[in-house]
């Protein structure tokens, strides 16, 4: 069974309702069919051929959350009112307030007001302080790894990267029920090379590893020390990642971004995602390239993650 498959099985298993503010949009509303008759999850769908968030008698009650949360930041009572009437915000607001369990958005809107409204309406979980993303990417032989940071953070501190790389590892685990084995990738491996970027890596797993000291992770890494069992045992012998790596984390978004689109371009691997990490509640972005498939997929990603959430 192809890993997508077996994801929309185990989401099916639980029913989650996910909110999908973009009902307008045809592959939107042709996702939804799919959820509804294959029974992954029960799709909400918000805006014209949906819920109209102005007709809804949760609106005042949802928009006092959004202005609870933003007050500070001078969004008055009107404003919030406003917000709330857009699908986008009433979807966020909706998944903040556990009236959907998960959003999947981005067909039709930009990643910036997708990553805005999550962070006013659902913010970040407890105890995290970084928004990332991840892939899952699997190739035509059946080998699944997660990829991250490739869609929101350009130039991570170490304490960012710290972050992703254990999101990433967490992601793997929830979506895969694999050990995550997580290669803190960069151009050297274990000091072959000395660069102020090199020790950007060294000091993020060292951050990594004071956070969660039984997690397999290792760097820093070329890719072929990675990936490649030979290689990675003549690079870094002894390394418990090197050479069996599952998760691979990227220094910057230049070196993710185009890492995952060569996976899948030359590889013909199959990306999922962005899986978008950090959150309280799960809300992800599409491409607005995206497929029906492809929100079919991410409506999956965010039952199975709302699940193990609860």
């Amino acid at each position: 069974m192809k890993t997508i498959d077996r994801l929309r099985y185990i989401a099916s298993r639980h029913r989650m309702r996910i909110a999908l503010p973009e009902a307008h949009d045809p592959r939107v509303r042709e996702a939804a069919s799919i959820l509804l008759r294959d029974g992954i999850a029960e799709p909400v769908l918000i805006g014209p051929g949906g819920t109209d968030p102005a007709a809804s008698p949760h609106l005042e009650r949802y928009a006092a959350h959004l202005h609870d949360r933003r007050r500070t930041k001078g969004l008055t009572e009107a404003q919030a009112l406003e917000l709330v009437r857009k699908p986008l915000y009433f979807a966020s607001v909706m998944t903040a307030l556990g009236d959907a369990d998960g959003c999947v958005t981005g067909a039709d809107t930009t990643t910036a007001d997708v990553l805005r409204s999550a962070l006013h309406a659902i913010g970040l979980a407890e105890g995290e302080s970084t928004l990332s993303s991840a892939f899952l990417m699997e190739l035509p032989d059946g080998r699944v790894f997660t990829m991250g940071d490739c869609a929101v953070v350009p130039y991570p501190d170490a304490g960012q990267l710290a972050d992703i790389a254990l999101q990433c590892a967490r992601t793997h685990q929830t979506l895969t029920g694999e050990t995550p084995r997580v290669a803190m990738l960069s151009f050297s491996s274990k000091g072959s090379a000395k660069h102020e970027r090199v020790d950007l890596v060294t000091e993020a797993l060292s951050i990594a590893k004071g956070k969660q000291p039984a997690l397999d992770i290792d760097g820093e890494l070329q890719f072929d020390a990675a990936w490649v069992p030979a290689i990675g045992s003549k690079k870094a012998p002894g390394s418990p990642v090197a050479g069996q790596a599952n998760v691979l984390v990227f220094p910057n978004l230049d070196s993710g971004n185009i890492g995952y689109k060569l996976v899948e371009r030359l590889a013909g691997a199959t990306a999922t995602g962005p899986v978008i990490q950090g959150l309280a509640r799960p809300m992800h972005d599409l491409s607005r390239g995206c497929s029906a498939a492809d929100v079919v997929n991410t409506a999956a990603v965010a039952a199975i993650q709302a699940h193990h959430r609860a």
